[in-house]
């Protein structure tokens, strides 16, 4: 109907003396005929189509070509397939970045963005990290494929990096684990488990991790929080965090940061979490551990993997995912596992299988340099041994940043505690800046954090903290 309609209009604005086509026209099965002519478009990809108009060809192969009587281009508007999507909004921490890349003040700093940096300010590759990959180098490992479930080598030294070498439900081969695009990778697969075997909602901390929500949100789970944090006191909310989990509906999945939590960085001593493993028990929970900082937290991997081997311990079917970038600087390599703790072997088969089935049409299977480099040094006593004294530097640079930063700021006679920066562990220090304060720190000067006051102190350095105390203080003190 559209081309007879086209038709009816084009030849109404044919000339009376119609111009010769190029014999080279070919007619399509697209032709439209009025009386004894035929209107036929040509081009139709572009947004110029011509249309030849002249009499119908005979059917022979001889009279195909030379028929039209007349050439005429007519302008036509294709409304792209993209032209409803609307701008969406930047990510607030590559938007970020992307902001402090354009500002060009010679002093700028950036905190927002969760990698560490060296003392000169300049990413870090752990040395550990540099020989094994040289030693793989040499090896002229293939390129295949790994399996569905990734590495096997892997997927065994990382749980037995998490659980500990004596975890008997590992001794028992009642842990199904596998090897996940970093920690996101993992988040996503078993929202997307938990949300096809019967739950419609997680828990999570207030604050969490901004793209836990999402995250969650995009596997089919409605994201509940729990309270966590209190920002008048810049500490724990741990009588609050004992009651909503008291409040939960029996049989729900929380999601428990393994240690250095993220955003604020405010951990539970493990007496409380003792507290947190016995309501999880009482109220049936499922307690699923994001552990993104073992070794780089405290710089002690055993540390800081002490409440989710306390929480197996105690009998709990946990899921954890792990995630390898910030501990041994694998940024960009996105390297993880995910693993669940089943009563029995054959339960354990049954989960690795169910997981194995949400990733083969999500990513088929995972990269496997990242994953070869941390099966080497995790293997090798000798490297590992190396790896916990590098991860150990790490922390030590970060924790003598936040005391600098705090003696700073009360040496400028600050009226506020800055107590809480010590206090926090782990990459970032939730600073109680409001958003104003932090609006006005980039404004005035070019200091870059997140607009819930987050810094990285892994962006600070003995060159920078003095400054960035200065420019604090002077947002919070409105002088």
């Amino acid at each position: 109907m559209m081309l007879r309609q086209a038709a009816q209009a084009l030849s109404r604005r044919l000339p009376t003396t119609a111009r010769r086509s190029s014999p080279s026209f070919l007619a399509t099965s697209s032709s439209v005929g009025i009386d004894n002519f035929v209107l036929t478009p040509v081009n139709l990809q572009s947004k110029r189509d011509i249309w030849v108009w002249g009499s119908p060809p005979s059917s022979s192969s001889s009279n195909r070509r030379g028929f039209a009587d007349a050439v005429v281009d007519h302008e036509v508007t294709h409304e792209s397939h993209w032209s409803q999507f609307p701008m969406a909004p930047p990510d607030p921490i590559i938007g970020l970045t992307e902001a402090y890349l354009k500002d060009d003040f010679p002093d700028k700093v950036n905190v927002g963005v969760g990698a560490y940096r060296c003392d000169q300010g300049m990413p870090f590759v752990l040395p550990v990290v540099r020989e094994a990959e040289n030693e793989l180098v040499a090896e002229e490992l293939d390129h295949e494929y790994s399996g569905i479930a990734g590495c096997p080598n892997f997927v065994d030294v990382a749980l037995k990096f998490a659980y500990g070498d004596d975890c008997v439900p590992l001794k028992e081969n009642r842990v199904a684990g596998v090897q996940t695009l970093s920690g996101t990778g993992g988040l996503r697969v078993f929202g997307e488990v938990l949300h096809q075997f019967g739950h419609k909602h997680i828990y999570v901390p207030n604050p969490t991790w901004g793209n836990h929500i999402p995250i969650f949100t995009n596997a089919g789970l409605e994201v509940r929080k729990y309270r966590y944090y209190d920002n008048a006191t810049s500490n724990l909310d741990f009588s609050g965090l004992l009651d909503d989990l008291q409040a939960i509906p029996e049989g729900s999945c929380v999601l428990l940061h393994a240690c250095a939590h993220n955003p604020t960085g405010m951990d539970p001593t493990m007496e409380q979490w003792k507290q947190i493993s016995n309501v999880a028990k009482e109220r049936n929970l499922l307690p699923f551990f994001d552990c993104a900082y073992q070794g780089f937290a405290s710089g002690d991997a055993r540390k800081d993997a002490a409440a989710l081997r306390m929480f197996v311990e105690d009998g709990h079917n946990i899921a954890l995912v792990q995630s390898f970038s910030k501990n041994f600087g694998l940024y960009g390599q996105r390297v993880g596992a995910l693993s669940v703790v089943a009563d029995t072997p054959d339960e354990a088969k049954r989960v690795l299988s169910q997981l194995k089935v949400h990733i083969r049409p999500s990513y088929s299977n995972p990269p496997r340099h990242g994953a070869r480099i941390v099966s080497k040094i995790l293997s090798s006593e000798k490297k590992t041994d190396e790896f916990v004294e590098q991860c150990m530097g790490m922390a030590k640079r970060i924790d003598s940043m936040r005391t600098k930063l705090r003696n700073t700021l009360e040496e400028l006679g600050s009226s506020r505690s800055w107590e809480h920066v010590t206090k926090q562990i782990g990459m970032f220090a939730y600073s109680g800046m409001s958003k104003d304060e932090v609006v006005a720190l980039r404004e005035k000067h070019h200091i870059y954090c997140t607009l819930d006051g987050r810094i990285s102190m892994a962006g600070v350095t003995s060159k920078n903290v003095e400054y960035i105390a200065k420019a604090i203080h002077d947002v919070t003190e409105g002088k």
